[in-house]
């Protein structure tokens, strides 16, 4: 007899009065449809007396704030926060994102690393020319000192990847305050990290959590000083043209194989850029130059990708993403819509392989297209789903280059990354065996997050 599963959990928001649970619930689902949470939506109302209180919290001291997110890092990767463990955790946030244990086991340990060493990695972004505070001694004779543009971010997080919240403890450790609004879909590492935070000695006037409906977000961000959002194109489209806005939208990051590089002998890294994480970010590859034939490269990368076995989110063995069957089945319509002339090496019957129990794994994709232009290479979806493509240096060879977040660059060709490196559209570049994903803390994302929530001003004490 099966055991009676168990009753919801209950999220509240985490507002300046402490929790507070509301009457308007959104019921969290795993990827088979059962309910693992309810979450507290906050009106309106309440939303903007919390950013009030917010603007009027004075930050802690720079020494405190280093002691607090080192330790709220720890209590967020290792330590228990509200009597809940990292495992619990763990399974948790596998079951309600798909996202494979190990990605999450994984991911996690990385926002918890960043906390720990956020004071230092944003100091990164100071200009050397500029000094924390007009108390510094350099100021005596005039200099620039570094300040907040406003005193409140707003951050529109979504549900994609763990990782994400890294951004927003940049603006903490710069003193900023900071409202959180969660994805509903995947709730709990926000709920969690803003949680680790206060049990870490955060004043609840400093960061809070604050889940909404889809048009309270939005006055939520014109409500802060600046805001942080997430989205597909339509994000960037809303909010590209406001200066108080930072839009994140999809990285359309990519792989370039110069002539006289043997591809295969880095199948590894270029496996490791589509299908690492699960294939979920905005750092996985989606799309692969080959400077010549593209198409041994499309064959062994569709080979290696082949092998990865369907298994639900709480397998330990589990490598690809995992959603409700209806979801997956809309995405694999929206995909076969999109692919128009491209040839499927793999995923061609289809990419929705059900588990039986309501969910469905999304199995990888590659696709051969015949000329560099093609359009599908701007596909991003979350799974691994990759265009394979030739690359010629005549003509603008940068273009299908262009509006890249993260590049791996596998050639010998010193003017190429030259003008790879200049291209303003291209946020990152690795050279080498270095997959599109990897990161460490104090690199810049799309640029240094402090470029945005700072600026300069020049400060003369006599």
């Amino acid at each position: 007899m099966r055991d009676a599963p168990a009753a919801p959990v209950d999220l509240p928001a985490l507002g300046t009065g402490g929790p507070f649970r509301s009457r308007n619930r959104e019921v969290v689902h795993d990827v088979r449809g059962s309910p693992v949470a309810e979450l507290s939506l906050v009106p309106w109302l309440f939303a903007q007396r919390t950013i009030t209180a917010l603007r009027r919290a004075t930050p802690p001291e720079v020494e405190r704030r280093k002691k607090l997110l080192t330790r709220a890092g720890w209590l967020f990767a290792s330590g228990s926060v509200n009597g809940v463990s990292p495992e619990i955790y763990h399974r948790t946030v596998a079951d309600v994102s798909g996202l494979p244990i190990a990605t999450v086991r994984e991911t996690a340990r990385q926002v918890g690393a960043y906390a720990e060493t956020a004071h230092e990695s944003v100091r990164q972004a100071r200009p050397l020319g500029a000094v924390d505070s007009w108390r510094d001694p350099r100021a005596r004779g005039g200099c620039g000192v570094w300040t907040r543009r406003g005193e409140v971010l707003v951050v529109q997080a979504p549900a994609n990847s763990l990782a994400v919240h890294t951004s927003w403890l940049d603006a903490l450790a710069l003193g900023y305050r900071v409202a959180v609004r969660p994805s509903q879909r995947e709730p709990f590492t926000a709920h969690r990290l803003v949680s680790a935070l206060r049990q870490a000695g955060y004043d609840h006037d400093q960061v809070a959590l604050l889940p909404t409906d889809h048009e309270t977000a939005d006055r939520l961000v014109a409500e802060a000083d600046v805001a942080i959002a997430f989205g597909a194109d339509e994000v960037a489209r809303k909010y590209g043209s406001s200066t108080l806005v930072m839009p994140f939208g999809p990285g359309r990051s990519k792989i370039l194989i110069t002539a006289g590089v043997n591809a295969l002998d880095h199948l590894d890294t270029i496996a490791k850029s589509v299908a690492g994480h699960a294939g979920t970010g905005c750092v996985n590859a989606t799309a692969v130059f080959v400077e010549g034939d593209p198409e041994p490269v499309a064959k062994a990368l569709a080979d290696r990708l082949g092998r990865l076995p369907s298994l639900p989110p709480g397998d330990e063995r589990a490598r690809l993403p995992v959603r409700p069957v209806a979801a997956a089945l809309a995405m694999e319509t929206y995909l076969r819509t999109q692919a128009g002339d491209a040839r499927a090496l793999l995923g061609g019957d289809t990419i929705v392989d059900e588990l039986g129990d309501g969910s469905a794994v999304l199995r990888p994709a590659v696709f051969v297209l015949d000329r560099p232009d093609a359009p599908q290479a701007r596909i991003e979806l979350g799974f691994p789903c990759v265009w394979v493509l030739p690359w010629r240096r005549d003509g603008d060879a940068l273009a299908a280059l262009r509006d890249t977040l993260s590049l791996t660059v596998f050639t010998d060709d010193d003017e190429l990354i030259t003008s790879l490196v200049a291209d303003p559209s291209i946020d990152k570049i690795q050279v080498g065996d270095r997959p599109t994903t990897w990161t460490l803390p104090g690199l810049p994302h799309e640029g240094y997050l402090g470029e945005f929530l700072m600026r300069t001003k020049a400060v003369v004490v006599d």
